[in-house]
C-alpha cells in the first residue's frame, strides 16, 4: 500500500477516535458494573473479553511475524511489548476476573472487535511494511528510551490496580466496596490511568501515526469510562472520598 494512502487511513481513524470522545461522554458503555440488557443480545462476560480483545493481538502478530521484521532489535522489543499487553488483556485477565453470571451486550463486543482489528492492522502493517527506523540505532534514541520507561511504568500501574480489584472481588461477600491504597487514594480508576500511560509510552517509543491513533482511541474510551465509574462510586457510597478524582491525580 502506498504510504500516502496509509497515512490518510490512519488520520481518518484518529479523527474518528476524536469524534467518539464527546459521544461517549454522554453514553455509558453497558458492561461491567454498568451492565444492562437494553442493548439487545448479551454474551457471557469472560467469553466477551476474549472475543473482543484477541483480534488486536492476532492481527498484529500476523503482520509483524513475517518478512524479517523481528530481525530488527527495536521492532522485536515493540512487538513483544504489544504482545505482552494483549496476552494479559485477552486471556490472562478474563480468566482471572470474578465474572460468573455477568454478561455484556453482543453489540459492545462487536464494536470492540472492530476497533481492535483496525488497531492491530494499522500498527502491525506499519511495523512490518512502512517504517524503516526500528534498527539498533533506535534503541538509543531518547524517544525510545523515554517511551519504554513510560510503557513499563503504565503497565505496572495497570496490572497492580487490576490485581487489587480482582482480589477485592474475590474477598467480598456483600457487593462492591470502596478501594483504598496505592493510586486508589487519589483516583477512582488507576487501572485506566496506567493503561493511558502505557499507550502514551508506546506512541513515544514508536513515534508513529498508528501508535498515536492507539493513544487517541485509548483516551476516548477510558476517559468517559472513568468518569462513569467515578460518578457510580459517589452515588453508591455516601462516604466516598470527596477529594478523590476520576482519572488524573489532582486534576480530573
Amino acid at each position: 500500500m502506498d504510504k500516502r494512502i496509509f497515512d490518510i487511513i490512519v488520520f481518518s481513524w484518529i479523527f474518528l477516535g476524536c469524534m467518539m470522545l464527546p459521544i461517549l461522554l454522554f453514553v455509558t458503555a453497558p458492561y461491567g458494573r454498568h451492565a444492562t440488557r437494553k442493548w439487545g443480545l448479551t454474551i457471557p462476560n469472560r467469553e466477551g473479553w476474549i472475543l473482543m480483545e484477541s483480534p488486536a493481538l492476532l492481527i498484529f502478530l500476523y503482520f509483524t511475524l513475517n518478512a524479517g521484521t523481528m530481525k530488527n532489535p527495536a521492532s522485536l522489543i515493540i512487538v513483544m511489548l504489544f504482545a505482552i499487553h494483549y496476552i494479559n488483556r485477552s486471556f490472562i485477565y478474563p480468566l482471572r476476573i470474578r465474572t460468573q453470571g455477568k454478561r455484556m451486550p453482543l453489540l459492545i463486543a462487536a464494536l470492540a472487535i472492530i476497533f481492535n482489528m483496525v488497531n492491530g492492522y494499522i500498527n502491525g502493517y506499519y511495523i512490518s511494511s512502512i517504517q524503516h527506523k526500528f534498527t539498533g540505532a533506535w534503541l538509543t534514541d531518547p524517544r525510545f528510551i523515554i517511551g519504554l520507561m513510560l510503557f513499563l511504568a503504565g503497565m505496572i500501574l495497570n496490572i497492580t490496580a487490576d490485581e487489587k480489584l480482582i482480589r477485592m472481588r474475590k474477598d467480598r461477600s456483600d457487593g462492591y466496596k470502596i478501594p483504598y491504597g496505592q493510586l486508589f487514594n487519589l483516583i477512582s480508576c488507576p487501572n485506566f490511568f496506567g493503561e493511558i500511560i502505557e499507550w502514551l509510552g508506546f506512541a513515544v517509543l514508536c513515534w508513529s501515526l498508528p501508535a498515536l491513533s492507539f493513544l487517541v482511541w485509548t483516551i476516548s474510551n477510558l476517559l468517559p469510562r472513568a468518569l462513569d465509574h467515578h460518578r457510580w462510586y459517589k452515588e453508591k457510597f455516601r462516604d466516598y472520598p470527596s477529594d478523590r478524582k476520576a482519572l488524573f491525580p489532582h486534576l480530573l
